[in-house]
């Protein structure tokens, strides 16, 4: 499955996680603790972050952190479930997930939210992209292997960030071109600051 989603991902074109996950570096300062949830097998995102600041990759795939650590062997990866994944308050500068929410169950989104809020630091930044679809679950065969799906409507999320606390600094709906034709999904640089209204 590693090696079909790398050459499938590929395919993708006009993927902009490169330019959100820019925008993201530029707004921390050189060293910063930054978290990534589902780091898979250290993308180029992964080795972007690595290289200016202290990261540490969360994923529950032996088989997938055997890769990372061999890719961006200055990261720290730790193998857990990034629903029940614990940090201390306040110690995190920022943490991104890069297109692996969709595969959570929604209804862990708020507490997932919640405790992004309570790792990171005052004016600490998260990054994600979320799905857009009013899927309560989904589970079938996706690049060859069972995947589950699960999502809700931008809105709905919007609401579920700023209830967690964040200010949505950047919300925008993105469609890219998948192998299989236009996938939507939403793209949220947020920081931990006073809820949104």
């Amino acid at each position: 499955m590693i090696d079909t989603w790398e050459s499938w991902s590929c395919l993708i074109t006009d993927d902009p996680r490169d330019e959100w996950c820019a925008a993201l570096a530029g707004r921390l300062a050189p060293g910063a603790r930054v978290v990534e949830l589902g780091c898979g097998g250290g993308t180029a995102e992964t080795i972007q972050l690595a290289r200016c600041f202290r990261l540490t990759g969360v994923d529950l795939s032996d088989a997938q952190l055997r890769r990372a650590r061999r890719r961006v062997p200055g990261a720290v990866f730790i193998r857990e479930d990034l629903t029940e994944v614990v940090f201390d308050a306040g110690s995190i500068d920022a943490v991104a997930a890069f297109y692996v929410l969709n595969h959570v169950p929604r209804d862990l989104l708020p507490g997932l939210f919640g405790c992004v809020h309570d790792w990171l630091a005052p004016g600490g930044l998260f990054l994600t992209a979320l799905g857009v679809s009013d899927t309560p679950a989904w589970t079938g065969e996706w690049l060859g292997a069972p995947t589950f799906f699960s999502s809700y409507p931008a809105g709905r999320n919007r609401e579920l960030l700023c209830g967690a606390g964040f200010e949505l600094l950047r919300d925008e709906l993105v469609t890219i071109q998948e192998p299989e034709g236009p996938a939507e999904f939403q793209w949220v640089l947020a920081s931990k600051a006073a809820p949104c209204g």
